[in-house]
């Protein structure tokens, strides 16, 4: 689950972490108050989205403005008229795609006197089984692009968990960035503190592009992007509040509410699969044979009846979608379940594009007998070869 910037920084200043004061914006006449609660004499009115390059990116709707999703004010009256011009428009950044996304928050921060940028993130690395972290003096940047153009200005160690959090790690970072005297003392501080906001509340991952040195000698985290293990927010109830439904994708909503795990893709083929790696080996198959797939699905090992009818709706609800491929492998999972399920989907919500069926496994007589005597028009399939040939035929005779 991802949060907004202004979310992040609110989490972060709970334990101790440095970043600049600022309010959230929901409503154009709540701007002008929120900025008078800051200091000035510049303001900073961001756009709350879920995608990076806000700075760069540009507004679909000309009524906008053209200076970007992050800009600076220097009066109060400026901040406003910016509020009023980019909320409720749609931001397009290099992450967002073409579509770009609709800026429905803003939050205004106070300014910061800048001196140096840098990057700092933490993530869990999944080679080590350890949290890691990444730093580099190139901040304010994509990392992506450091990583390719200059890879030895990012350095990054792990931590062992035995151990925890110790004074070297702060030190190292420090180290890395060229801190020294004071400045590296806050180093040490900050990274203490966000190794234990990380590991409290359960993160996947925490990104500060940049953290910055002001010239008057202090450390700030200027941005904040935080991501969590969706896995362990049963253990923190009250993250589930920060959540912005608005930000994601519908069908993935639903999916999550059924316990499936769905990713919306571009394709026009749905696929319905038990198992990530063969959903995996589905999506490729599919690729090999000159069509693209409409979603990632994998309805589990212990799917019920209820769970896949609640797959096939979501995949069906998908206009993109011009021919579905259920492709089972029956092992915890029987075949027969899957069979009644799709059986009772399609009833539900009719069945408007061809779809092809493969079953193998356990109860797999049953599941194909069901389906045969269902009256319904269903391709069959003896093997993952086949089914995907005959999806990628069905819908180009479309």
């Amino acid at each position: 689950m991802n949060i907004h910037e202004y979310q992040a920084k609110g989490l972060l200043r709970e334990f101790g972490v440095p970043v600049p004061d600022g309010y959230p914006v929901l409503k154009a006449e709540d701007a002008e108050a929120a900025a008078r609660q800051l200091r000035g004499p510049v303001w900073v009115v961001k756009s709350q989205i879920h995608a990076g390059g806000r700075g760069k990116g540009s507004f679909k709707e000309a009524e906008a403005g053209e200076k970007g999703g992050v800009r600076l004010a220097k009066s109060v009256d400026e901040a406003t008229a910016f509020v009023r011009q980019m909320l409720g428009h749609t931001l397009v950044t290099v992450q967002t795609g073409p579509a770009g996304k609709q800026v429905n928050r803003l939050y205004i921060e106070d300014g910061s006197a800048i001196d140096r940028e840098f990057y700092l993130s933490m993530l869990v690395d999944r080679e080590t089984s350890r949290i890691a972290f990444v730093v580099s003096t190139e901040g304010g940047m994509n990392i992506e692009d450091v990583a390719h153009d200059t890879p030895e200005k990012i350095k990054t160690f792990s931590i062992d968990p035995a151990t925890g959090i110790m004074p070297l790690h702060g030190r190292t970072v420090a180290e890395a960035l060229g801190l020294s005297g004071d400045l590296a003392k806050q180093t040490e501080a900050l990274v203490t503190k966000l190794y234990a906001a990380f590991t409290a509340k359960d993160m996947a991952m925490l990104e500060i592009n940049p953290l910055i040195t002001t010239k008057d000698g202090r450390l700030r985290c200027l941005d904040a992007k935080i991501s969590f293990d969706d896995n362990a927010l049963y253990r923190h109830p009250e993250l589930f509040n920060l959540r912005d439904e608005t930000e994601e994708d519908a069908k993935e909503i639903e999916a999550s509410k059924y316990d499936l795990a769905y990713i919306a893709l571009d394709g026009t083929i749905g696929c319905m699969v038990n198992g990530a790696g063969l959903a995996m080996a589905t999506l490729d198959i599919i690729q090999l044979y000159g069509e693209s797939p409409a979603n990632f699905l994998d309805v589990g090992g212990g799917a019920t009846e209820e769970k896949v009818t609640a797959a096939f709706k979501i995949i069906t609800a998908d206009p993109k979608v011009k021919g579905i491929l259920v492709n089972i492998f029956g092992g915890i999972m029987k075949c027969d379940v899957i069979a009644r399920g799709v059986i009772a989907a399609v009833k539900a919500v009719g069945l408007q594009v061809p779809l092809v069926v493969r079953l193998e496994g356990t109860n797999v007589e049953e599941g194909k007998e069901i389906i045969r005597s269902s009256g319904l028009n269903v391709i069959p399939a003896d093997d993952l070869d086949d089914a995907a040939q005959k999806i990628v035929a069905a819908v180009r005779k479309g």
